[in-house]
């Protein structure tokens, strides 16, 4: 399925039953964000977007740990899940709710970084469930120029974040389901 439509997908089933989103982005820039924005509607769900390129920023806005950082540097997949954390956090601030966070952090290239490979990214989630919070990520690593491993790392998320809408226990959140 291609981006666009996932993304609308993900759109309708989410604002469907009540689920907000908030994503934090690294290596992907704000395209994530940017693609579930295209479609009508991403407002009743999408609740943030923050660009966390920096990893000063990873720590002070998201609450990455910094002894996670220096340990494991920014690829890792806890450092996704933690982004995850932090954005979901941060988009509860006015209504204390929301039910999923995303963070992509990886290396687009042409270099490694911190001896991880151009093409090696993770996505975290975090999910708010009735039985508590979930947290999960999933690691790639593909082939590619920049814009193909950002483009990879779109895909991979949008796709994490359409099975995460397979859950029957997420809690709802949306001012516009009664």
């Amino acid at each position: 399925m291609e981006a666009q439509e996932l993304a609308a997908r993900i759109v309708a089933r989410a604002a469907a039953r009540g689920v907000t989103i908030a994503v934090a982005e690294s290596l992907t820039g704000g395209l994530v964000a940017e693609t579930l924005v295209r479609t009508p509607g991403a407002s009743v769900v999408l609740r943030l977007g923050v660009v966390a390129y920096a990893t000063e920023m990873k720590q002070r806005v998201l609450h990455v740990p910094a002894s996670l950082l220096a340990e494991r540097g920014a690829v890792d997949p806890d450092v996704a899940i933690w982004m995850a954390r932090g954005v979901r956090q941060l988009a509860a601030l006015d209504r204390s709710a929301c039910t999923i966070g995303l963070g992509t952090t990886g290396v687009a290239g042409p270099g490694a970084q911190d001896d991880h490979p151009p093409g090696e990214f993770h996505i975290g989630i975090e999910l708010e469930t009735n039985d508590g919070l979930v947290a999960e990520a999933s690691s790639h690593v593909v082939l590619g120029d920049r814009e193909a491993v950002r483009h990879a790392a779109l895909e991979a998320a949008l796709a994490d974040l359409d099975a995460a809408l397979d859950r029957t226990d997420l809690v709802m959140h949306s001012e516009s389901t009664s």
